[in-house]
């Protein structure tokens, strides 16, 4: 009941292959996700600025009314 059958060694050494094999995966998916994040906070930052800009064109005065009446 506690020992590794052959089957469960092979899925360890498929993750460790996955994680750790060959220029660094490991290293480049976690950049991958990093650089996600980023583009995702600087989505989040552009959506606040895109949203004060038509408050600030929404106050347009209203046309004055003529004398003439």
């Amino acid at each position: 009941m506690g020992a590794f059958t052959p089957i469960h060694w092979i899925i360890v050494a498929l993750v460790v292959l996955v994680l750790f094999g060959g220029r660094g995966k490991l290293s480049g998916l976690l950049g991958d996700a990093g650089k996600g994040i980023r583009a995702f906070r600087d989505g989040l930052k552009d959506d606040g600025k895109a949203d004060a800009a038509p408050e600030a064109s929404a106050k347009v005065e209203a046309p004055k009314e003529d004398a003439r009446g």
